[in-house]
């Protein structure tokens, strides 16, 4: 195996890969960059192309070095067609908006972090994340060429992209990185770069187009006025869409596409939720896709990364320079990238739970019947002045869709409320429980209102055994599951009873003493809980206390759901 050290190793050379490395490289630190492709295709990346914020780029990078690939400076707003209400809405987009090659301008981003020093090792693929036995994060396994290679760092950077393997390997411990993440949370994608031959009408526009499903949309963004990058994605928690076939049917149905020329093709995933709560964990930061950090309700994410690698590339270095790599020292990055976009992404998602909640016809004509510069501040801002005024002329406008109406008027207040809340964000990880639960309430209220499925995990199941010797030991931590809040219901069952080891055997206790033992008021040794007894609690409420305590008996599969008002978390 061959060996190698570096200050900082950053895994995957994308947006955020690049301008980490770069930024950390200008201040004197020895980086590498381990991508799997080769340097050829590094680079080559799923993505629409569109570019918002395209007037700066952090100084790592400037934007001189990546005008090149920048071939679309005329797009000025966006375009809306809606079939289903025969409409088309022209809406402006603010801010500078661009379309680029985002091949030609993967391959600059990577000549820029060379030019400022970092090292690039192409066709590597990472297989683990090493960790002392603190817990710190101290470097990466690798394969290159069919031999197993090893990098050493004081901080590892994951710039893997969406549903990163790294954060699948890394023990997070005790710290409070995000591990609430789930594929549900995530778009599939699919895009073709197609050559027409003759310049569309709309090359000044980004068009946006529905699919059959509210949580899915067609996209056509001009590169140039006869090169498009055309492209659909979906929510992964819906049912599965034939990407590629329902793309050639919209393609075969335009005129302007006909006997077009596919140049490129490629799938990929993005998330679609809010950016991590934090992305720091002891010697290792999120940055990117890798940290949730793209807008939910369009998939931008390019400028974001680029802004976000530089923070958590900057807080790098000031942890390495102390000789302090902890979570702590690197809170600031997660208050940064709050306060540069995190909270008004936030607040975007909660328009993105509303979607998954809604029929595609009362969506469109909910669009149909908004002013778009309202829509587009939805789609943007996080926040939109949707005033009683304003939803009582949509509703006249949108009969019908009354209800839509309501709850879009019932959601902007939320998405507000949320936006509030993000303000507050925790200067120290010790602020983040009772933060989180307040944040938390609001989402209950968002589900209430919309009808949608819960998209986050409650916070943490843990499942532990009382022993003859005290307190229990902890056997198992695993996230709850979304559509199983309450009541506990069939599917959390069903969950548990799959999940659930099944050698080990297990007593149900009474209601009451179930609420005496986890308080103290009796100890786990007594006779009511026998050796064997299992408690699986919920951390949800303030403080970690929890809501509903379940106790089930896998002999005679009963169920008894009692009230407590303190976990086992701190004596496990």
């Amino acid at each position: 195996m061959s060996s190698h050290e570096y200050d900082i190793v950053v895994a995957g050379a994308g947006t955020a890969g690049c301008y980490a490395a770069a930024t950390a490289a200008d201040e004197g630190l020895d980086v590498c960059v381990v991508e799997r492709k080769d340097e050829q295709e590094a680079g080559h990346i799923a993505c629409g192309d569109a570019l918002k914020g395209a007037d700066s780029f952090p100084e790592a990078i400037p934007k001189s070095q990546l005008e090149p690939s920048i071939t679309n400076t005329g797009v000025d707003h966006g375009r809306f067609e809606i079939p289903q209400e025969d409409t088309v809405l022209e809406i402006p987009v603010p801010g500078e908006l661009a379309v680029i090659d985002r091949w030609e301008f993967g391959r600059r981003l990577i000549t820029g972090a060379r030019e400022a020093g970092a090292t690039f090792h192409f066709d590597t693929v990472i297989k683990s994340v090493e960790q002392n036995a603190d817990g710190q994060v101290t470097g990466l396994t690798a394969v290159h060429d069919n031999s197993a290679v090893s990098y050493e760092a004081e901080m590892v950077m994951d710039a893997a992209g969406a549903l990163s393997i790294l954060q699948e390997d890394v023990d997070l411990g005790e710290s409070s990185f995000d591990t609430n993440v789930t594929y549900s949370q995530f778009c599939s994608a699919y895009r073709e770069v197609i050559e027409v031959e003759e310049p569309v009408s709309w090359d000044d526009a980004l068009v946006f187009k529905a699919t059959d499903r509210a949580a899915g949309y067609l996209w056509y963004f001009p590169r140039t006025e006869t090169r498009i990058n055309a492209g659909l994605g979906f929510q992964m928690n819906e049912e599965p869409m034939q990407l590629v076939d329902v793309l050639a049917r919209d393609l075969e149905s335009r005129a302007e596409f006909r006997n077009a020329e596919v140049k490129d093709k490629l799938g990929g995933s993005l998330p679609t939720r809010r950016p991590y709560d934090s992305a720091v964990a002891p010697g290792f930061i999120a940055v990117g896709d890798a940290a949730g950090h793209v807008n939910p309700t369009t998939g931008g994410g390019i400028a974001g990364a680029a802004y976000a690698a530089t923070y958590a590339a900057e807080a790098a270095v000031e942890a390495i320079s102390s000789g302090d790599a902890s979570e702590h020292s690197m809170w600031e990055y997660n208050q940064q990238v709050m306060d540069h976009f995190g909270a008004r992404y936030a607040a975007l998602d909660v328009y993105n739970i509303l979607s998954t909640a809604i029929e595609v016809e009362d969506l469109m004509g909910l669009l149909a019947a908004l002013p778009g510069e309202k829509l587009a501040e939805a789609l943007y801002e996080g926040s939109t002045s949707v005033g009683l005024r304003l939803a009582v002329k949509s509703a006249i406008k949108s009969f019908g869709h009354w209800s839509t109406i309501k709850q879009l008027y019932d959601t902007k207040r939320l998405a507000d409320e949320l936006l509030d809340q993000y303000e507050s964000y925790p200067d120290s990880p010790a602020g983040m429980d009772e933060w989180s639960r307040q944040r938390d309430s609001i989402l209950d209220r968002v589900y209430e209102s919309t009808g949608a499925e819960p998209k986050y995990w409650i916070r943490a199941v843990t499942l532990a055994v009382p022993t003859a010797r005290g307190w229990p030991s902890l056997v198992k931590r695993a996230r709850y599951p979304p559509g199983a809040l309450r009541p506990f219901g069939r599917d959390f069952e069903d969950w548990f009873w799959e999940n659930l080891d099944s050698r080990q055997k297990i007593w149900f206790v009474d209601v009451e003493r179930a609420r005496m033992m986890a308080t103290g008021m009796i100890r786990a040794d007594t006779n009511v809980c026998r050796e064997s007894a299992v408690l699986l609690h919920v951390t949800h409420q303030e403080r970690g206390v929890f809501a509903a305590t379940q106790f089930i008996s896998l002999k005679h599969r009963i169920n008894l759901v009692g009230l407590a008002c303190h976990t086992w978390d701190d004596r496990a």
